[in-house]
Formats: C-alpha cells, structure tokens, sequence
C-alpha cells in the first residue's frame, strides 16, 4: 500500500512540477509581450491559457484519486492538501499572465503615453517572488518561503506608487484615460501574481511544518 502510495505522490509531483513550469513561462513571456509590444506572443499566452487550464484539472484529479484510494496521513496528507491549494494559485496566476497579454495587445497599438508607466521594478519584483516561492515548493525550503512572504509588502507599495502615478496622468491627460485603466489593470494583476506567490509559499510551510500561517507577520511565522 506505501509502495502504490509513494508512487502515485510521485506522479502528482511530476504533474504539478509541469504545471509550475509553464505558469512560470507564462508570466515570463506575458511581460516580454507588454514591454516589446508583441501582439503575436501576448496571444500565443492567451491560447496556451487553456492547456493551463486542462493540467490544472489533471492534478486537482490525481490528488482526489489518491485521498480516496490511499487515505493518507501525517506528511503524505499535507503535501495532498497543500498541492490542491497550490495547484488553485497556479491555475489563477495563468489567468493573470492571460490577462495581462490582452492588455499587452491593446496597448502594443497606442501611443507614447503607455510609456510612462514603468513595470520593471514592480514585474521583476512579481517574478521573483513567484520564482521563489516555486523552488520553495520544489524544494520544501522553509527560509525561501518566508522570504517570499517578506517581499509582499515591497510589491504592494509598488502598487499604490503606480496607481498614484496614473492618477496624476489621468488628471493631466484625460483623453488617455482609456490607457492608463488599462495600464491601471496590468499593475493589479503584477500585485496579484505576487499575492498568489506568498499563499505558494504559505501552503509549503504548512506542508513542511504542519503550521497554518496565513494569519502570520510578514515573514510567515506560525502564531503560537
């Protein structure tokens, strides 16, 4: 029974780890696609969403698969309990990578204002977390998820930074309203990305520890 049960956690993990790597890619490319303007990536990333979607399913339905069959418990039970969650995250974060190509196809045909909002730092920022929280997982390392968990607070600031920033353009430029909602719109789903990084990295320190940390400080310590 432990046999058949390691390996069918096994095949979860490969599943997942797929899934992972193309989310990954996903968010990668959709801020290439808006920072080079490229209509043609922005909806390779839009149409590949589906396939996002499809694995996703996968996953949800080995890991029911394995609690009805094998009824797991302690650390084999967690790691279930904390890949459906993550797997929900990861399937989100591909729909936010979606939507910011739709946004890089309606800016790539704009004019010089899209330009005056800079992403990097704030993209950057969002990937890292994301990156961290991935090999966090990967790895069950606990100091990379807190790590994760600290940096959250950096990628909000950036937000409010961003929004304040299109507020005065707005205010000064208001027939480009249209375009700075849009841009408006990819600054939240950068935030959100990084949100969904920092549950990754929660569930995997429930997986690890045993400990629910969402109601945490900043660096994901369990309340005792």
């Amino acid at each position: 029974m432990a046999v058949h049960l390691q390996r069918e956690i096994k095949r979860l993990k490969e599943l997942i780890f797929n899934l992972i790597s193309r989310v990954e890619n996903n968010v990668k490319l959709s801020v290439k696609s808006l920072k080079d303007r490229d209509k043609k990536l922005a909806q390779q990333i839009i149409d590949s969403d589906v396939e996002i979607d499809r694995m996703e399913v996968d996953v949800e339905e080995e890991c029911l698969k394995i609690l009805a069959l094998h009824q797991p418990v302690a650390i084999d039970l967690r790691l279930i309990i904390a890949f459906m969650k993550i797997n929900n995250d990861l399937e989100r974060i591909g729909d936010l990578a979606a939507n910011i190509a739709e946004r890089a196809i309606f800016l790539s045909s704009q004019v010089e204002p899209s330009m005056l909002i800079d992403f990097t730092d704030m993209a950057g920022k969002a990937q890292i977390m994301l990156r961290k929280s991935l090999d966090a997982l990967v790895n069950f390392d606990l100091k990379e998820a807190r790590l994760v968990c600290s940096l959250d607070d950096e990628v909000d600031q950036m937000y409010r930074e961003i929004l304040r920033n299109i507020k005065e353009e707005i205010e000064k430029n208001p027939s480009y309203s249209e375009i700075y909602i849009q841009l408006l719109s990819v600054a939240r789903q950068l935030e959100r990305i990084a949100d969904h990084a920092t549950n990754i990295s929660e569930d995997t320190i429930y997986m690890v520890e045993g400990h629910i940390v969402r109601h945490r400080d900043k660096t994901c310590q369990s309340i005792e």
